[in-house]
């Protein structure tokens, strides 16, 4: 019983001395690997989404280390700021790694790759242009605008709302930078001025950590170094670690589609006209269904993407004009001006200044086109119409000819086949049997016809 007594509490501080060990930094224990996160393309609410469960499944797996390798153009502000909360949140420190080469790691990218603990590029890789745009598409920077020194006052800029969006990035991005001891002074020139390095300038300006040509030789070179995790330093111990990669699930799919732009635009139309397409035949129930469930999921985009509500208004007054046209036909101004609004409104829909996030002209274009197209042949079918001859009433029945049914004597009547209908007739004239008359008058339900 001593004897086991003893075996336990020695097998007991053993185990204590690991964990503890582990806590701090030690040596990486049996199976741990390093958790591989692919960020590619603009940075949206798909995007965020997918870094942070990411994150929070290579945690309970176990990960050592996270890297993410990020491959963007930049993309949406709120996105980029719920990124870099769960990177800064995460209990594995995070290596960003901009790659592979070609790739890189432009505006919102540039504050993700500040954020991380470890930041490296592989080779011919660039980073930087940084300043925030606003929704209107332009620089919040005044034109001719210079960077000013470190620790001055930045030029003030006419609109005081996007001075505070530019003091604002630069402030941000400055604390990640003395968060983990990278170029605080370059930082704010990529938001100030739009500055941008290849990945050997980033590594001579101490902007990034390395230049590695591959994530095994990334974490090689990262082990040993000391980090800051969840307020806790750590030793890094990297090396060797087998990479297991993350990749998007079906969800994270399904909301990238939805709010790409040009989906979210096809959803929006495919919705507006399937209810118009119902309220015009009700009963049908398709368009109306399909209609309200592509609205619905077009405007759950809309909420997530930056939309310019003046072009959503545009879009929707010329869509009005279009049907107005169609249910009242006039000489075109007003299917012309729906089309003009329509066009307008489309292209001022998603704000065009952030990379990723716009409607494809092309496809503007063939609506449009589309929609001129139907106008012009509402126009000719409204002009065909006045110039043909009534179908209905007593206008037709004068033009009709038919066969009379039964021989009549003069002044007589009798019944004739007319417009696959039997009326009685009468005719000033004797006929026979068979013989083709017209119509020339009608009293009631008696029809006075001739010879035909």
């Amino acid at each position: 019983m001593r004897w086991l007594l003893m075996s336990a509490g020695v097998l007991l501080a053993l185990a204590t001395v690991m964990a503890a060990g582990q806590a701090a930094g030690g040596p990486a224990r049996a199976g741990a690997f390093a958790a591989r996160i692919e960020l590619t393309g603009p940075i949206g609410p798909a995007s965020a989404e997918y870094v942070d469960n990411s994150l929070e499944r290579a945690n309970r797996d176990g990960a050592t280390v996270v890297v993410l390798q990020m491959d963007t153009p930049g993309g949406l502000s709120d996105s980029m700021r719920s990124i870099i909360a769960s990177i800064l949140a995460a209990h594995q420190p995070v290596l960003g790694y901009v790659a592979p080469s070609g790739a890189r790691a432009a505006s919102a990218g540039t504050y993700i790759l500040y954020a991380c603990q470890v930041a490296a590029m592989a080779p011919a890789t660039h980073l930087g242009a940084a300043t925030p745009v606003s929704l209107g598409g332009a620089s919040p920077l005044p034109i001719g605008n210079t960077p000013a020194p470190s620790g001055t006052a930045p030029t003030p800029s006419p609109d005081a709302e996007t001075n505070k969006v530019l003091n604002d990035a630069i402030a941000s991005i400055r604390s990640l930078a003395q968060l983990n001891g990278r170029n605080a002074d370059w930082a704010e020139q990529a938001v100030r001025g739009a500055a941008t390095l290849t990945a050997d300038e980033a590594l001579q300006k101490h902007v990034i950590d390395f230049v590695v040509g591959d994530t095994s030789t990334l974490l090689a070179r990262a082990d040993g170094r000391r980090v800051r995790v969840a307020g806790t330093d750590i030793t890094l111990h990297s090396a060797g670690l087998p990479i297991r990669d993350y990749a998007p699930n079906w969800r994270t799919h399904l909301l990238d589609l939805v709010t790409h732009p040009t989906i979210a635009y096809l959803l929006l139309l495919a919705g507006m006209y399937g209810l118009v397409i119902e309220a015009f035949h009700p009963g049908v129930l398709l368009p109306g269904v399909a209609g309200a469930i592509c609205l619905l999921v077009g405007l759950y985009a809309l909420q997530l993407l930056p939309v310019n509500y003046a072009g959503l208004a545009l879009m929707t007054l010329g869509i009005g004009l279009i049907v107005a046209e169609t249910l009242a036909p006039s000489v075109g101004a007003i299917g012309i001006g729906g089309v003009i609004a329509f066009v307008i409104g489309s292209i001022m829909l998603f704000n065009r200044g952030v990379p990723g996030y716009a409607v494809n002209l092309g496809v503007i274009g063939g609506i449009a086109f589309s929609a001129m197209a139907l106008l012009v042949l509402l126009l000719r079918l409204v002009r065909r119409s006045r110039r043909t001859r009534l179908f209905h009433g007593d206008t037709q029945m004068l033009l009709a000819t038919g066969e009379l049914m039964q021989a009549i004597g003069p002044d007589g009547e009798g019944w004739a086949l007319i417009g696959g209908e039997q009326w009685r007739v009468r005719c000033e004239s004797a006929l026979p049997a068979g013989a083709r008359v017209r119509v020339v008058g009608r009293d009631g339900l008696l029809l006075w016809v001739t010879p035909a």
